[in-house]
């Protein structure tokens, strides 16, 4: 119990201290009943689901989940975990609160070993249910002798009605998202995404060691004209294409990655271990160069404010010898994949030859090429003569097409003039993205052209946002959802990364499904 408190606030405890609470209760007689959930918005139907709960015993407790583990799209959760376990708590029928800082309730069900775990109606059906975790939570509760009960009562939903009377986005996404609720319904899109679970795809592009030092500044030394900081911290990722074949595996069954890798500080070891279970790992070794680095200083004072980078690579073309063996790969991989996507950072990999093999060959290819410090102006989409798909932010699809000053819109309809593409998206950050269908006009080619907001304000890291965007939306263009859709769909994607520092963690599938789920509502 908190120490000191009173009111509703005393009833608000550790998972150690309501697991405490609940043993001596059951010692003194009690049926002892659990519910769980997030309750962001405390509403008529969290009253009664909570009322039927407590009439199957006599004393109730309820955890909710963690703010970081709530995956409920932008701005949520409204209500801090805090103030979520205090409105519960304050209602008479609620005998202890917990937070509950884990992704499901399996950890408290075994903690606590409740006789009855309370669940609402819509969870009845585990088939239905996108998470599921029901399923594990079910035998959790049985492993000790409990049992799960499903309340009849009338469901409402949090989200619904914080979307439509609480206006959690600005006037023109919620406007966006409202003719989007009228068009496509959530399911009709859960549908199509869950059926790209049976592709096979070829992800192909250079490895990149993403390297966090975190510092903080100590100032100008007074005989040098530097940045002087102290050492902090220090994470390493596995990015570049290994982050855009673990993105696009939470969608897709099978996933094989055909990269490089130095021979001098490869850290093979770091790539294999990133990997997701169903990415297959197949790449050729780079003789006397480092696997490509970028180590960016971090000042941890200000949020994640990137001091400045150094990169450890070579990115001169692949030595002959070893181009003929990526194209030998490749030759060997394109008829085994219902599609190819290529990740091309401009570092060394992927060129010439290499370049044209994949024009030719592939069955279907998505192609995002990535200007960044170490290629400016350099690695530019029109070195590739033709795709099915290309994704490029705005600064590469203006270098593509060659304009400092045309509007986005004006870029993006010219960029078939650079490469034989029909389907293209060019995303703008903060401005959402541009999509844009060559197929799908008649006399007006800007009948193709359609623009999707951005679905959060809210940034932490905007490192690889562009690749996930990129990852999860080739499989949806492939399998022929309408690029309007999939504007919106990278979107979420692109909103979801930005919460997540370096590549800590990928897009989930569940998690991006009850993201949508919830703008939908």
């Amino acid at each position: 119990m908190s120490r000191g408190a009173s009111g509703p606030s005393a009833k608000v405890m550790t998972i150690e201290d309501l697991a405490a609470n609940v043993k001596a209760a059951k010692s003194a007689g009690n049926t002892v009943v659990y519910a769980h959930g997030v309750f962001d918005l405390l509403h008529v139907g969290h009253v009664r689901h909570l009322q039927a709960a407590r009439l199957n015993g006599s004393y109730l407790v309820v955890t909710v989940t963690g703010d970081t583990f709530v995956n409920k799209g932008p701005g949520r959760p409204v209500f801090s975990e805090y103030l979520r376990a205090e409105m519960l708590a304050s209602m008479e029928l609620v005998d202890a609160v917990a937070i509950n800082q884990a992704a499901t309730a399996e950890n408290v069900l075994r903690a606590i070993q409740p006789d009855i775990y309370v669940k609402g109606v819509e969870y009845s059906d585990a088939a239905a249910d996108l998470t599921g975790k029901i399923t594990a939570e079910r035998e959790a509760v049985e492993a000790h002798g409990g049992k799960i009960v499903f309340t009849d009562e009338e469901t409402f939903s949090s989200s619904t009605l914080l979307n439509r009377h609480f206006a959690p986005h600005e006037p023109s996404v919620g406007a966006y998202l409202e003719n989007l609720r009228n068009d496509a319904s959530a399911c009709d899109l859960i549908k199509k995404i869950e059926e790209l679970k049976n592709l096979r795809v070829l992800v192909i592009g250079d490895t990149i060691i993403d390297e966090y030092q975190y510092v903080t500044a100590l100032g100008r030394p007074s005989k040098e004209t530097i940045i002087a900081t102290q050492f902090s911290a220090r994470e390493i990722f596995a990015g570049g294409a290994v982050a855009a074949a673990n993105h696009v595996a939470g969608f897709c069954g099978e996933v094989e990655l055909i990269t490089s890798l130095g021979d001098e500080d490869s850290y093979e070891d770091l790539v294999r271990t990133s990997l997701r279970d169903n990415v297959k790992l197949t790449h050729i070794v780079r003789a006397g160069a480092p696997t490509t680095r970028k180590c960016r200083f971090v000042d941890r004072t200000h949020a994640l404010k990137k001091l400045f980078e150094l990169y450890v690579m070579e990115d001169t073309p692949l030595p002959p010898a070893a181009q003929d063996e990526l194209n030998a790969l490749i030759s060997d991989r394109l008829s085994r994949y219902d599609l190819v996507i290529v990740t091309d950072f401009g570092h060394g990999l992927l060129h010439g030859s290499t370049v044209e093999l994949l024009a030719q060959k592939a069955p279907f290819l998505a192609v995002n090429t990535q200007t960044n410090s170490g290629n400016h102006g350099y690695n530019l989409i029109s070195k590739y003569r033709r795709a099915d798909y290309i994704c490029l932010d705005g600064p590469e699809a203006r270098l593509a097409v060659r304009d400092q000053y045309a509007e986005p819109k004006d870029l993006t309809l010219r960029l078939p003039s650079f490469i034989d593409c029909d389907k293209i998206i060019v995303t703008l950050g903060k401005q959402g993205c541009l999509a844009y269908d060559r197929t799908a006009y008649g006399a007006d080619p800007a009948a193709g052209l359609t623009q999707a907001p951005a679905l959060t304000n809210t940034i932490v890291d905007t490192i690889g946002a562009g690749d996930a965007f990129f990852a999860v939306t080739a499989p949806m263009v492939f399998s022929g959802m309408p690029l309007s859709t999939v504007g919106f769909l990278g979107n979420v994607a692109g909103a979801m990364k930005v919460g997540i520092v370096g590549h800590r963690s990928f897009i989930e599938r569940v998690a991006y499904l009850k993201y949508l789920t919830t703008l939908l509502k």
